[in-house]
């Protein structure tokens, strides 16, 4: 448990004091008792419950003292919520590499049957959107809660010719927001230096004002969406996916990352060309890093659907850190009453 205030933890210092106030007073009334009345007759009288009763509401009353200055220093606990993610977008590789059959049938197949399950498996209210990435990226379905659409979507996924993964962020993040004008020219590289991430393209293909870039948040901080991205190989156009991962992280949007096949890579022929596709695992675990999200590998097509189900109980269910000050302001309040009541039932006056 952490504190958002511990300076206020301070305050717990006067429990002992109190304590010490309470027990000369207890000496000092017996005292006074013992100057009118035989202390004999005054313990047959009391009773042992007797005495032990008169100092159960004091004690009460010090564990709500205790407890209200733990709520002041706003404690915070890292709890299992249910997930407030409203949108999920999931991008997937459909570079030529996505053909190997190293994952059976083949690594689209397998992407594909283990999106559809992840997709039947999410609660209605989550609105998924779906991005295809090859040499560019593309919203093959854009957020809807209608599961239909969502599935047809994922089956029409074809194989296409290179690899841009920054590209396929990019996207996934314009899909989440919108309306602030991300666009994939305002992140190519070549032009960072000049154009702002923030800025599109009119129809006439002018260039539009520039609209104020907004402060950025700490990366994760954004609750209501997060992106799935799957792939199985590098980068070999578009741009580059830690600048894109940049911008997801100071939108505060998490990045989930997986990764398909093998890190020594696979000797693939299309049409005439031979080539070595390799998984990037380490630019994987630094996007999800930079993110505050976390990188899975898939080795199979039994381990990708693992992946999946435990990505699907990450989205319906997740452990963050919340404030729990009302749990301990509740808590002072009920032994607040407690302490009042057993006073008055025991001796008809409050402490």
């Amino acid at each position: 448990m952490t504190f958002m205030w511990p300076e206020m933890l301070w305050l717990l210092l006067a429990l002992p004091v109190l304590v010490a106030a309470y027990a000369y007073l207890m000496r000092r009334k017996k005292k006074f008792a013992l100057r009118y009345a035989n202390l004999a007759m005054v313990k047959d009288a009391m009773g042992a419950s007797q005495r032990f009763r008169r100092h159960v509401p004091p004690a009460l009353f010090l564990l709500a003292l205790a407890a209200m200055a733990i709520a002041i220093a706003r404690p915070a606990a890292v709890i299992t919520l249910p997930s407030q993610h409203e949108t999920v977008v999931l991008a997937i590789d459909v570079s030529g590499s996505m053909r190997a059959t190293d994952v059976e049938p083949n690594r689209l197949a397998a992407a594909q049957a283990a999106a559809r399950t992840f997709i039947e498996e999410q609660p209605r209210s989550t609105r998924i959107a779906v991005v295809a990435f090859a040499a560019t990226a593309l919203v093959v379905q854009h957020p809807t809660q209608n599961r239909e659409d969502i599935l047809a979507a994922v089956d029409r996924l074809q194989l296409q010719r290179g690899t841009a993964i920054g590209s396929g962020i990019i996207v996934a993040l314009a899909t989440i927001f919108p309306n602030a004008g991300i666009t994939l020219e305002s992140a190519d590289p070549k032009g960072a230096a000049q154009r702002s991430p923030f800025r599109g393209y009119t129809a006439d293909g002018t260039l539009k004002a520039e609209k104020e870039q907004p402060k950025p948040v700490p990366p994760g901080s954004y609750a209501s969406a997060a992106i799935i991205l799957l792939t199985d190989g590098q980068r070999t156009t578009g741009p580059e996916p830690v600048v894109a991962a940049r911008l997801a992280a100071d939108r505060g949007i998490r990045i989930y990352t997986v990764g398909i096949g093998t890190a020594e890579g696979e000797i693939m022929g299309f049409e005439g060309w031979r080539m070595r596709v390799r998984l990037d695992e380490e630019t994987l675990k630094t996007v999800a890093g930079m993110t505050r999200g976390q990188y899975f590998y898939a080795g199979n097509a039994a381990d990708l659907k693992k992946v999946y189900r435990a990505l699907n109980s990450r989205f319906v269910l997740e452990k963050k850190e919340t404030e729990i000050t009302a749990l301990f302001s509740a808590l002072a309040a009920l032994l607040a009453v407690a302490s009042a009541g057993l006073s008055l039932l025991w001796f008809n006056r409050v402490l």
